[in-house]
C-alpha cells in the first residue's frame, strides 16, 4: 500500500513537471495559431462556416498529429525509455545495420531531422516571446514601439540565465503552466457559452470542407493550421526525462482539453466579432485581464523557450556522443540531475540567431511564415524513421507498417508541402539554419571516419608489436601509463613517440578505448571489458551510452573487480593530438576537408570531455593527411 502511494505521488510530481517542460511550446500556440489560420492573405473570407471549419481543422490536427501519432504511436518507439530524433535514429540504424544502403538512407534522414530541429530551436523562442509581448499594443498602440526592445530584453535575460541551470526555476514551471492552461480553458469556456454554435467544429466534416472547398487557399491555409501543433516533437523528445505515462496523463487530462476549449472560444469570439481577428487570443479576455495575461503569456513563452533551449543542449550532447559533432564544453548545472547541462557555445550562438530573427522578421506574423518548414520537416522524418523501427526492429507485418506510417506521412507531406509555399516569405530561414547544421554534422561524421580509416591503414598491429618489443624490453619505470586509442588493435602513436623520445616503458601499460553505443544508457555492470595482454599490459574498453557523461577516471574505478586499481597520482594519460592536413584525396572535397580540419582544431579539450585530471595528461602530436 505504501509503495503504491509513493508511486502515485511520484507520477503526480512527474505529471506536474511535464506541464512546465514538455508542453510549453504547444501550450503557447493559441497566441498566434488562430490569427494566422484566418489571415486575410489566404483569401478565405471570415464567415460562420469558414470559422467553424478552421477551428475544426485545428482541433482535428491536434487529435491526429499529437494525440494519435505522437502520444499513442511514436512514443512506443523508444530507445530504452529515451525518445527524440537522435534516439529514434540510433534505434532505426541499429535495426538496419547489416544493410548498408538502407543504413545510409536512415543516417541521412536522421541527420536532416536533427538539423531541422535547430531551425525550430531558433524560431520557438523568437515567435513565442514576441507574440506574447505583442499583447502590449492590444491595450494601446502607444506601446507598439516598445514591443521589439522588450522582446529582445526578455530573450537576453532568458539566455543569460542559462548558465545558472533550469533547476533554480524548475519548481515554478509546473504551477505557472497549470495557471496558464486554466486561464486558457476558462476564457475558452466563457466564449463558448456566449456562442455555442462553435461546438459544431467538433464534427470533422467541417474540417474536411474547410480544407477542400476553397481551392488553392485551402492548401495554403495548412501552413497556418500546423502552428497549432508545433512542439509535438517535445512530447517525444522529453519522454526519457518523465516517462510516457506522465506525459500522456498531462496531455489528455489537462493540456488537450484546455487547448481545445481555448481554440473553440477564439472561434466563438470571431463569429461574434470578426474584427477581433487582429488578436483573437487577447481579445478573448476582458479589458481588466489584458495586462495580467500579457505577463502570464510572457512567463509561459519563457517556459516554452526554456524547453527548446534545453532540448538544443540535449540534442547537441547526444550528437557529440554519437560522433556527429565535435566536442564542445559541457557544464553540469545540477549535482542531482545528470540531464541538466549548459553549453556556452550553443547558448550564445542561439541567442545571436534568435535576436537576428526577431529584429529581421519584426513580428510574430512574419515569423509564423518561417515556422512551419522546420516543424513539419522534423515530423515527417520522425514518421519515416518509425517505419524502419516497427518493420525491422519490432518485425511487424509489412502491410501493417505501410498502412500505419503511410497514413501519417501523407498528412505530414500535405503540411510540409504547404509550408514550402512560404519559402520566399521566411521559410528559407529555418532551412538555411538546418542546412548549415546538416553540413556540419555530415562533414564531422565522414571526416572522423576518414581519420580512423587512415590511422588504421597506417597502424601497426598491437599484439605483434608488443611481442617483439617485450622480447628485448626497454627500461621500465614505476607507475601506470594509459594510452587512449580509437582503434584497440593498433599501436597508438603516443606510445611510439614516448618510446622514441623517452626510451622507457611504464611498469603497467593500459590501452584504453572509449566506445559510445547506440543506446542512451549503459549500466555500470556492462560498462567495462578488461583483457590482459601479459607483461603488465592491459586492454580496457569502456562503453558509454549517448546520454551518459563520459567520465573516464570514475569508470576506471570499476576495474577493482578485475584486480586493477588506479592511483591517479601514479597514473599518466597519454593522448595523441592529431594535426590534420587536407590534401583533397579523400572521400570529401577539399573545402569540406578544410572545414573538418577547422572543426577539429576548435573542438574542446579531450581532457575536459573525458574528465581527465589535467595534471596527469601528456599530449604527443602527430600529423595525418586526409
Amino acid at each position: 500500500m505504501e509503495n503504491a502511494t509513493l508511486l502515485k505521488q511520484s507520477q503526480a510530481a512527474l505529471t506536474l513537471a511535464t506541464l512546465g517542460i514538455v508542453f510549453g511550446d504547444i501550450g503557447t500556440s493559441p497566441l498566434y495559431a488562430v490569427k494566422e489560420t484566418f489571415s486575410a492573405s489566404h483569401g478565405i473570407p471570415l464567415a460562420v462556416d469558414t470559422i467553424t471549419g478552421g477551428i475544426s481543422a485545428i482541433l482535428w490536427a491536434l487529435t491526429l498529429i499529437v494525440s494519435l501519432k505522437y502520444v499513442v504511436l511514436i512514443m512506443r518507439a523508444h530507445n530504452n525509455g529515451e525518445g527524440g530524433i537522435m534516439a529514434l535514429l540510433a534505434l532505426a540504424s541499429s535495426a538496419c545495420r547489416n544493410h548498408p544502403r538502407r543504413h545510409a538512407t536512415i543516417l541521412l534522414a536522421g541527420l536532416a531531422g536533427a538539423a531541422l530541429f535547430y531551425g525550430d530551436a531558433v524560431l520557438t523562442p523568437a515567435i513565442s516571446v514576441l507574440s506574447a509581448v505583442e499583447g502590449l499594443e492590444v491595450g494601446t498602440t502607444a506601446l507598439k514601439p516598445y514591443v521589439l526592445p522588450v522582446a529582445v530584453g526578455v530573450l537576453i535575460g532568458l539566455f543569460s540565465f542559462q548558465r545558472f541551470g533550469s533547476a533554480r526555476v524548475g519548481a515554478l514551471f509546473g504551477p505557472i503552466a497549470i495557471l496558464w492552461f486554466i486561464a486558457l480553458a476558462a476564457a475558452g469556456m466563457h466564449g463558448i457559452v456566449q456562442t455555442p454554435a462553435i461546438l459544431a467544429a467538433l464534427n470533422p466534416l467541417h474540417a474536411i470542407a474547410f480544407l477542400s472547398t476553397h481551392g488553392f487557399a485551402s492548401f495554403l491555409v495548412l501552413g497556418a493550421v500546423l502552428l497549432a501543433f508545433t512542439g509535438a516533437e517535445a512530447l517525444y523528445a522529453d519522454m526519457g526525462h518523465f516517462g510516457k505515462d506522465p506525459i500522456r496523463y498531462a496531455w489528455f487530462g489537462l493540456v488537450f482539453p484546455a487547448l481545445a476549449l481555448n481554440y473553440l472560444g477564439q472561434g466563438a469570439l470571431l463569429i461574434r466579432e470578426p474584427g477581433a481577428i487582429a488578436s483573437p487570443f487577447y481579445h478573448l479576455y476582458p479589458d481588466w485581464a489584458l495586462y495580467p495575461m500579457v505577463a502570464l503569456a510572457t512567463a509561459a513563452t519563457v517556459i516554452a523557450s526554456q524547453a527548446t533551449i534545453s532540448g538544443a543542449y540535449s540534442l547537441t550532447r547526444q550528437a557529440i556522443q554519437l560522433g556527429y559533432l565535435p566536442r564542445l564544453t559541457v557544464l553540469h548545472t545540477s549535482a542531482k540531475e545528470i540531464g541538466q547541462v549548459y553549453m556556452p557555445a550553443v547558448n550564445w550562438t542561439l541567442l545571436i540567431i534568435v535576436i537576428a530573427a526577431v529584429l529581421g522578421f519584426g513580428s510574430s506574423s512574419n515569423l509564423a511564415s518561417a515556422y512551419g518548414v522546420a516543424v513539419t520537416g522534423t515530423m515527417m522524418i520522425d514518421t519515416f524513421l518509425t517505419f524502419f523501427v516497427i518493420r525491422y526492429f519490432w518485425k511487424y507485418n509489412l502491410a501493417l507498417c505501410l498502412a500505419a506510417t503511410g497514413f501519417f506521412i501523407t498528412i505530414d507531406l500535405a503540411f510540409f508541402s504547404s509550408s514550402l509555399l512560404k519559402l520566399g516569405s521566411g521559410g528559407w530561414f529555418p532551412l538555411a539554419v538546418g542546412a548549415v547544421m546538416f553540413l556540419l554534422m555530415l562533414t564531422w561524421h565522414q571526416g572522423r571516419r576518414m581519420v580512423i580509416e587512415r590511422m588504421a591503414s597506417a597502424g601497426t598491429p598491437l599484439r605483434e608489436f608488443l611481442h617483439s618489443l617485450l622480447e628485448y624490453p626497454p627500461h621500465r619505470v614505476p607507475g601506470t601509463a594509459v594510452f587512449m586509442v580509437a582503434n584497440a588493435d593498433a599501436v597508438p602513436h603516443a606510445l611510439l613517440h614516448n618510446l622514441s623520445h623517452n626510451k622507457v616503458l611504464h611498469e603497467r601499460v593500459v590501452f584504453l578505448t572509449v566506445i559510445t553505443e547506440d543506446v542512451p544508457w549503459v549500466p555500470f555492470g556492462e560498462r567495462l571489458a578488461v583483457n590482459s595482454l601479459g607483461h603488465g599490459c592491459w586492454q580496457i574498453s569502456i562503453r558509454f551510452g549517448f546520454k551518459n557523461s563520459p567520465d573516464v577516471p570514475h569508470a576506471l574505478e570499476l576495474c577493482r573487480e578485475h584486480g586493477l586499481t588506479f592511483e591517479m597520482m601514479e597514473t599518466s594519460f597519454f593522448l595523441s593530438r592529431e594535426t590534420l592536413i587536407p590534401i583533397g584525396k579523400g572521400s570529401m572535397s577539399l573545402w569540406r576537408e578544410r572545414l573538418f580540419s577547422t572543426m577539429a582544431r576548435n573542438a574542446s579539450s579531450v581532457v575536459e570531455y573525458f574528465n581527465l585530471p589535467a595534471n596527469r595528461v601528456i599530449e604527443l602530436g602527430t600529423q595525418i593527411e586526409i
